[in-house]
């Protein structure tokens, strides 16, 4: 399942991206290229999606490839429900 929409949304409600998110596909490049996603924006975002998906994030796990594109994060997201099933 492609779980796009569901992040997109997360990212939307943290960041409060506005129209800007309407623009955003899995190429869209996050950490460096949204201002409003800083270290204490990916701690938020990382908080969201455990709540949202119902799945456990380590700091081990974490890297600035995580966050590269929309489409890292989504890729991410999807191993660790996987994992989780």
């Amino acid at each position: 399942m492609d779980h796009t929409i569901e992040i997109k949304q997360v990212l939307y409600d943290v960041l409060g991206l506005g129209e800007r998110i309407k623009s955003m596909t899995i190429d869209t490049f996050l950490l460096g290229n949204v201002p409003e996603f800083d270290s204490v924006a990916v701690v938020t975002v990382i908080l969201a999606l455990e709540k949202k998906f119902s799945i456990s994030i380590h700091d081990d796990e974490i890297s600035a490839q995580t966050f590269q594109t929309l489409g890292t994060l989504v890729n991410f997201v999807k191993k660790k429900i996987a994992e989780k099933d």
